[in-house]
């Protein structure tokens, strides 16, 4: 079922720039979120966290601030949703990124735990709390910045874009940390480390004013009558819940396995010997080419169906699961370079670039971000937040990256029976067209 374009000349940009707004703010967004992850992997341990022992028991503790964050994700996904449902998907977007960015430089003016002791973790738990509470209200909004003003027919594509962010998001993150390890070590435990994170100021500054010039999206506009009067997120709960199981379900292997192959495999690989700044390279180079897989993922959505696609993806990161350690124990450049690109771009990215289009049509409008904001950020907490911590608790007792595989693989069949579990014409495009108020901006 088709409908003509609207357009609205001299009132509302084109969808255009809604993929801009959405690619550039999720992607300094994310890469504020990610500097943590990185962070903890390299130098967080000896900084914040400091071991007398094995360097992996200070890597723990850093994982364990990790995992905080994304504890606190959900409730920033319950502030934040119910913001954009009841007053607006734009000043809840600006509110996110400016908390993030915020809170993602004092990171990098905090003093050391030599310096002042127990004092250091506890401020940088604090502002992790911040940056989580941030991310749980960013992802639903950045993606319906898109959907809610595209085409129907071109929902998986152009909602990948911001997916795309969180990519570009990464990259640049690890390439920060690239670039500052170049330093000599002294320098950057000093002070080069404090950079990434202080940056982020300006880049805050950018996004918000690119947000801010935004209109609201039409398809908000137009549940006006149907807004949520009470807290959204019991809304949604009551009105969703199977949906809100089925998606968090979904991201239990996209979520989880990616913390996998990015975080906790810097960890592995430095355990087995291979070189750190490889490692950080070979993420970076994985996430790059991860933007045009989401787009294509994306797209192949749009043509075949999200439940195929992101099954796909499912399926591949179990297969991955073993020979992306041994591709590292290699320790061959060219090796662990392909092993980040299949994990990451392939497998991770046929989900991630699948997901957002998925999300959407799972949810009505009135509900829609505080819908999709629960179910990504509660399975976050128990997929992505504690995926780290339990792989380098597994490797720390184990020795071995066998129980980490077999750990992936359970998350995997987690995910695929979300799929099932989603029926193949739960995202009948005929019954959407139904529950849109009207043909949005294509």
């Amino acid at each position: 079922m088709s409908h003509p374009q609207t357009t609205l000349p001299g009132q509302r940009p084109g969808v255009l720039r809604y993929v801009v707004a959405s690619l550039v703010g999720n992607a300094l967004e994310w890469y504020d979120f990610f500097l943590y992850a990185t962070a903890s992997a390299v130098v967080f341990g000896r900084i914040f966290f400091p071991a007398d022992t094995d360097p992996l028991v200070g890597t723990m503790a850093a994982f364990a601030g990790f995992a905080v964050g994304f504890a606190a994700r959900p409730l920033g996904g319950i502030i934040f949703g119910h913001i954009g449902d009841r007053l607006g998907r734009k000043r809840s977007l600006v509110l996110t990124l400016s908390i993030m960015g915020i809170s993602t430089a004092l990171m990098g003016l905090l003093p050391s735990y030599a310096q002042v002791g127990l004092l250091a973790p506890a401020l940088l738990i604090v502002l992790r709390i911040l940056q989580g509470i941030a991310a749980g209200g960013e992802w639903g909004g950045g993606v319906l910045l898109i959907s809610e003003n595209a085409n129907t027919s071109r929902w998986g594509m152009l909602s990948a874009f911001s997916q795309g962010g969180i990519s570009l998001g990464f990259v640049l993150s690890s390439l920060a940390f690239f670039l500052a390890q170049l330093m000599p070590e002294p320098q950057f435990l000093a002070w080069g480390w404090r950079l990434p994170f202080i940056v982020s100021v300006v880049l805050l500054g950018v996004g918000a004013y690119i947000r801010f010039k935004l209109p609201e999206s039409k398809e908000f506009s137009g549940a006006r009558e149907s807004r949520p009067r009470r807290l959204a997120a019991l809304d949604a709960l009551r009105t969703h819940p199977r949906e809100i199981l089925v998606a968090m379900g979904l991201r239990v292997a996209e979520n989880g396995g990616s913390y996998i192959f990015l975080s906790f495999s810097i960890v592995y690989g430095v355990h087995v010997g291979v070189d750190k700044g490889l490692l950080l390279l070979a993420v970076a180079v994985s996430m790059l080419a991860s933007f045009g897989t989401y787009i294509f993922f994306g797209y192949l959505s749009d043509r075949i169906g999200r439940r195929p696609v992101y099954a796909l993806g499912a399926v591949g990161m179990g297969a991955m699961a073993f020979p992306f350690f041994a591709m590292i124990d290699a320790n061959t450049p060219a090796v662990v370079i392909l092993a980040f690109l299949i994990a990451n771009g392939v497998c991770h990215g046929a989900m991630i670039g699948t997901q957002p289009a998925f999300f959407h049509e799972l949810f009505s409008a009135e509900v829609r971000y505080s819908g999709m904001a629960i179910a990504h950020e509660v399975a976050a907490v128990f997929a992505g937040g504690f995926a780290p911590l339990i792989a380098t608790a597994l490797l720390l007792n184990t020795n071995s990256s066998v129980a980490v595989s077999l750990y992936v693989l359970g998350m995997v069949l987690v995910t695929l029976i979300a799929v099932a579990a989603a029926g193949p014409k739960k995202h009948d495009r005929q019954r959407l067209e139904t529950d849109r108020p009207a043909q949005v901006l294509s």
